[in-house]
């Protein structure tokens, strides 16, 4: 079946949630994709940072084959070796505490907001709050949207959850004027990825633990796209001033299977309890399994300096292309902030028939999250894609 007929049947029976770039892909092999033609394409998105040692990595997939022969669900009533592997490694690798497996960001997301509002609840807050920053972005349930400003501003699917606040991104002082006695957390990412890729300033994420420190309250870090090794440390909270108090992941925790976690320190650790929260799916042993794997491969000091030095690489000859008037980010989570004039999403779409497959998040922006295994020559061929590109579009606009 080619492209015209899977959007025929996209057209007729999928609900009209995304807008889909005009390619069907049938297979991926490392940071290539190949599509219902046969055409390759330089995976410069990675699925949006989820399959980040590259597409049908052989270490994910002889884990996932392996155990889908032996076991795939019992459900949460039950003991399963890969789960509780996984919890340990994820505690030990981080901060200590203890984790509740779910099955994506949001849903992480949801686990976290319990268990800032039910640790508020036991140093006797009534009216909870959390508060993040303007342009964060948490998910799509109404928990994860109500921290999510700019997406709960649709009026059309609320009421929303209350409870939540918002200042603006990266203001110290008006953060620290947020938090008070009512507050249960403070839920914000160390890069906003969804919004361009805009690092948070060491200046705000001090005054956030200050400020949670002051009344009780938790520091809750979002690292569903900057986690499991993307800025060149496993977590990026390592290359911070600040330790959370929670942290929440997914993405490329799973290699490309369904799979997020919750993760608490020793404060928080035990404030939830039996009954409180569960998921039918969730800590299953194919997905648990899959991720000790991919923890295997990306918990490596050698690969984490890799990421770092092939950062700086694609930042810089990013930056020598006439047309880009800048870089953000950190290790291989890259946004890339183009003249003024160059329309973004055009840019995308020529990329896309060019055979270099990225992201377009925000107006003048495009967003890079190449596959951690990526080589120095791919780094090289997607810059040279990119201002082959950008010299058409200034064209087009003088």
């Amino acid at each position: 079946m080619g492209l015209a007929e899977t959007q025929a049947l996209e057209d007729r029976y999928l609900m009209r949630t995304y807008k889909r770039g005009p390619v069907d892909f049938v297979r991926g092999e490392g940071v290539y994709l190949y599509d219902a033609e046969g055409r390759q394409y330089l995976d410069f998105l990675a699925g949006i940072s989820v399959c980040s040692l590259g597409h049908c990595h052989p270490a994910v997939v002889a884990a996932v084959t392996e155990q889908t022969r032996r076991l795939t669900h019992v459900s949460n009533l039950f003991y399963t070796e890969p789960m509780t592997r996984l919890a340990r490694r994820l505690s030990e690798s981080s901060l200590g505490g203890r984790v509740f497996f779910c099955n994506s960001g949001t849903e992480a997301t949801e686990a976290a907001i319990k268990v800032a509002r039910k640790h508020a609840y036991g140093r006797g807050v009534r009216a909870p709050e959390i508060v993040s920053f303007e342009s964060e972005f948490h998910g799509r349930s109404y928990g994860a949207l109500a921290a999510t400003p700019k997406l709960a501003r649709n009026e059309a699917l609320g009421p929303m959850l209350p409870g939540f606040r918002a200042v603006p991104d990266n203001d110290a002082e008006a953060l620290r004027a947020a938090v008070g006695p009512n507050t249960a957390a403070v839920l914000i990412e160390p890069i906003q990825g969804e919004s361009g890729v805009w690092p948070t300033s060491d200046e705000a994420l001090l005054a956030a633990r200050e400020a949670c420190d002051a009344v009780g309250a938790l520091l809750i870090l979002d690292e569903i796209q900057t986690g499991i090794g993307r800025t060149g440390s496993l977590w990026a909270y390592e290359q911070t001033p600040v330790r959370p108090d929670v942290i929440t992941s997914a993405k490329a925790l799973g290699g490309g299977m369904p799979i997020g976690a919750c993760i608490t320190g020793p404060a928080a650790a035990d404030a939830l309890e039996p009954g409180d929260h569960g998921s039918t799916f969730a800590a299953g042993p194919i997905g648990t399994s899959a991720a000790l794997a991919v923890l295997d491969a990306v918990d490596d000091p050698a690969l984490l300096r890799s990421v770092r030095e092939l950062g700086t690489r694609l930042r810089s000859g990013l930056e020598a292309l006439p047309g880009v008037a800048g870089t953000r980010g950190r290790g291989l989570m890259v946004g890339v902030a183009l003249e003024e004039g160059i329309d973004a999403a055009a840019v995308g779409a020529d990329l896309l028939r060019r055979g270099l497959v990225v992201n377009v998040p925000a107006a003048g922006t495009l967003r890079l999250l190449p596959p951690l295994v990526v080589e120095p020559e791919q780094i090289d061929r997607a810059v040279a894609l990119i201002g082959e590109s950008l010299v058409e579009a200034r064209l087009g606009t003088s």
